[in-house]
């Protein structure tokens, strides 16, 4: 009952979080169950990525609600997603970490410098309220060349990439926030659905966390859909760069 209690918490925390700053919130689920269950890389990465589908598949509805999603670059950039993912489930089996590791710690504390050093540009009084939808014109073979790479590493690390897609959507194809990270989230619902289909193929998911940590998920989800919109846009990017660097530390910690 304490564990079936304790993953259900987390799996809520996961969930409002991930939802709300428009990450998959694997960077929590994957020491959580190594650490705590000593759960070896590959069945922690593969339960991580169950719970980011459950996660992203219940935000996805709750902003599809608030009009807040553009299907269309959401389902182009989760094609180009699909063949990173499968390819990184097979690779993770055999895979040394250590140089690509670090070498994306490296490449997320790049982002998290740039997504400050544009913050601070932005009005400090900004809520992220409706604003009315345009898409922006911006490389579309970037973007899915991007996704690809996104895709890879987050089946390696049991994550959902919305550390890379979010600030690639606001910074690099000048997306609002209030798009932005909605659309993360739709990406994730669908590119994480087939990233746990390949880590299923192999055997690397643990199911019997899955119920509790999915079901917290699924609820925190809702909760943060309903109150994104209440929160201020920068806190948003902050939580976001915090995320980023803990993501970071976490990689490079590991070899230390």
């Amino acid at each position: 009952m304490i564990d079936a209690l304790l993953l259900t918490v987390v799996g809520i925390i996961v969930g409002i979080f991930g939802t709300v700053v428009g990450v998959g919130g694997g960077f929590i689920v994957v020491p959580f169950l190594s650490l705590v269950y000593n759960l070896s890389p590959q069945l922690a990465v593969g339960t991580s990525m169950c719970i980011v589908a459950f996660n992203s598949i219940s935000g996805a509805v709750s902003y599809a609600r608030q009009g807040r999603v553009d299907y269309r670059t959401g389902i182009i950039f989760s094609i180009a997603m699909f063949p990173g993912a499968f390819l990184g489930a097979y690779i993770l089996q055999s895979i040394s970490r250590q140089s690509f590791d670090i070498g994306f710690a490296i490449m997320l504390l790049v982002i998290a410098a740039y997504s400050l050093v544009k913050e601070t540009g932005r009005s400090k009084k900004a809520l992220v309220k409706p604003v009315e939808f345009v898409r922006p014109q911006f490389n579309m073979l970037l973007g899915m060349t991007i996704s690809f790479g996104v895709g890879f590493y987050a089946s390696i690390a049991g994550v959902g990439g919305g550390l890379i897609h979010v600030p690639a959507m606001i910074y690099l194809f000048h997306y609002h926030v209030y798009y932005a990270i909605p659309t993360s989230i739709f990406i994730l619902s669908i590119s994480s659905t087939f990233a746990v289909a390949s880590h299923a193929m192999v055997g690397a998911i643990a199911w019997t966390f899955v119920p509790f940590l999915g079901f917290g998920a699924i609820l925190g989800a809702q909760i943060g859909g309903k109150y994104s919109t209440k929160i201020k846009s920068e806190w948003l990017i902050r939580a976001l760069v915090i995320m980023i660097v803990i993501g970071a530390v976490r990689l490079i910690a590991k070899y230390i």
